[in-house]
């Protein structure tokens, strides 16, 4: 089977490259920058330009598609344009991908369709899973639009799972900005830590992702998340725990609102109890399923 992966560069999907590579799988990278894909994996993956490429005529019966490309929500204050560019980065792969598929001679087995549980808006207290309507705010719009932009290969028969991930936790994403305060023995949560914090280790997603590939059974959305969620006072104590650091000293919001501006209450004071249900039931099994072993593989 071969597989090709746009925003394969980052975060998450170098590690779900290097987990698909080991298991057989072989491996397109859409870049904006082909060159940059040898540098990142040394090899035995492919690079080819977005635009203006022949990987149109990989699609086919043999071939999977994972979309995981959009600028980086978190990289900066949400300025209007910056809102912008997130939500046109996301709509616009989307659109690609359809786009190379009208032109391919044959349609492929499966598309994975990236999304986040910022889909469900800040829901306070409550467990959610896939079957939870789509909340409020900019990111569950985003998400919103951003399921919806690869729609039309769903429509024209292709199996289509919809990842809706949570905070990745592994050696990038944002678990190095929040370890920072910890080093400096001020660690604590943000707000009143009650806002849920659903997360995930970054080898489950990458395995979770495998495995809806290579189930054909699957479809529709899942939450890609860890089946044990906490809020953020518990993931503070559990952190503060493994670096052996305080972990009692909150941020206050408006110090986060002054910092972030919209983005503190989404990301930081806002969130989500959010379960992988139907990923569970489709027989998933985590590898880190506790919060203080994920943290200790990583940080080890």
């Amino acid at each position: 089977m071969r597989a090709i992966i746009a925003g394969g560069t980052g975060f998450i999907g170098r590690e779900l490259a290097r987990e698909l590579k080991d298991n057989g799988w072989d491996i397109v990278v859409l870049s904006r920058n082909p060159g940059k894909v040898a540098d990142v994996f040394g090899g035995g993956v492919i690079g080819m330009p977005w635009d203006n490429g022949d990987w149109p005529d990989l699609l086919g019966p043999d071939t999977a598609v994972v979309n995981l490309a959009g600028a980086n929500i978190a990289a900066g204050r949400w300025t209007r344009k910056r809102k912008e560019a997130i939500l046109r980065s996301r709509v616009r792969a989307g659109e690609r991908i359809n786009q190379a598929a009208q032109k391919a001679s044959a349609l492929p087995a499966v598309l994975i369709q990236g999304s986040a549980v910022g889909y469900y808006g800040p829901c306070g207290n409550t467990p959610v899973n896939e079957y939870a309507e789509s909340g409020t705010g900019f990111l569950a719009e985003v998400t919103r639009q951003w399921e919806a932009s690869s729609a039309p290969l769903e429509n024209a028969g292709v199996r289509r799972c919809i990842i809706r991930t949570g905070m990745v936790l592994g050696h990038g994403g944002a678990l190095p900005r929040i370890l920072t305060p910890f080093r400096f023995f001020v660690g604590g949560p943000p707000g009143n830590g009650l806002q849920g914090v659903s997360w995930i280790h970054l080898r489950d997603q990458a395995r979770a992702i495998r495995f809806l590939m290579e189930h054909p059974e699957t479809s529709g959305p899942y939450n890609l998340t860890a089946p044990q969620p906490v809020n953020f006072r518990k993931f503070a104590h559990v952190l503060g725990t493994v670096l052996n650091r305080p972990y009692k000293t909150p941020v206050p919001p408006f110090a986060l609102r002054l910092l972030f501006g919209d983005m503190a209450d989404e990301l930081l004071l806002g969130g989500q109890f959010a379960l992988p249900e139907r990923l569970l039931k489709a027989g998933f099994t985590f590898r880190f399923p506790h919060l203080d072993e994920a943290l200790r593989d990583i940080l080890k």
